[in-house]
């Protein structure tokens, strides 16, 4: 038998889609002129990872640019790096830009009026994070995201990337096409949360991403799951 799911869990769950992470720290750069489309534009790029060969191989999965359209679109990019536990976004900023991870793994929660702390979303290595909402709307953060590990992004401001899409189709098909597996995904969970009970939500969640159990803390992992550390405990050693 499924588990049911309050009426109370059912909308802190859908008010946190509203949001589905932002830095002020800059990582030294060297700095490249390149040309496209007969302009001369500037680079940012790092010693610490090849932020460029990432962000391409994860676009070239979904749609296929040119070497020069990569370049330019690489250009309104900035590197950033992070520590553990630093914030990203707090609630109540103001948010101007989304986050590619290159390395480390970000959270982003919500903690309510009991001071309960709601994990709406982990985001790895070439999953993105921001508060989407306060975004796109321009109203103030509902959430919070910072860092589990020392990590390291790319934001890109929400200005660029409209920009972007503008410019070039393949880009507006890319994002698209990325916010539609993001509904899916968005479904899916809340679905699990009304249907399944907390060990097949556990399970579930092993088996999509077993390489989180290395990375997040347990006590992350249950607010994640919507249950106590302990029933976590149990669920983790039978």
């Amino acid at each position: 038998m499924f588990a049911p799911c309050s009426g109370n869990r059912i909308m802190a769950w859908l008010f946190l889609f509203r949001a589905l992470c932002i830095g002020i720290q800059q990582v030294p750069s060297l700095y490249g002129k390149f040309l496209i489309f007969g302009r001369s534009y500037q680079r940012k790029t790092t010693c610490s990872v090849n932020a460029s060969a990432i962000l391409q191989a994860h676009i070239a999965k979904t749609v296929s640019l040119s070497p020069e359209q990569f370049e330019y679109i690489f250009s309104h990019f900035t590197q950033q790096s992070f520590k553990k536990g630093q914030a990203l976004i707090s609630e109540g900023d103001r948010v101007d830009y989304e986050y590619f991870v290159l390395e480390g793994c970000l959270k982003s929660f919500f903690i309510n009026d009991e001071v309960k702390m709601f994990i709406l979303q982990f985001a790895m290595p070439t999953w993105w994070a921001s508060d989407y909402n306060a975004l796109y709307s321009g109203n103030r953060a509902t959430i919070n995201v910072d860092c589990i590990t020392n990590a390291e992004v790319l934001r890109l401001s929400g200005a660029d990337r409209e920009k972007l899409c503008k410019e070039i189709p393949g880009v507006e098909y890319f994002f698209r096409w990325r916010t539609n597996r993001g509904y899916v995904a968005l479904q899916k969970r809340l679905l699990s949360f009304m249907n399944s009970d907390a060990k097949h939500r556990y399970e579930e969640l092993l088996q999509q991403y077993p390489e989180l159990y290395n990375i997040v803390p347990k006590q992350l992992i249950a607010a994640y799951l919507g249950v106590s550390r302990e029933t976590l405990s149990r669920l983790y050693n039978p």
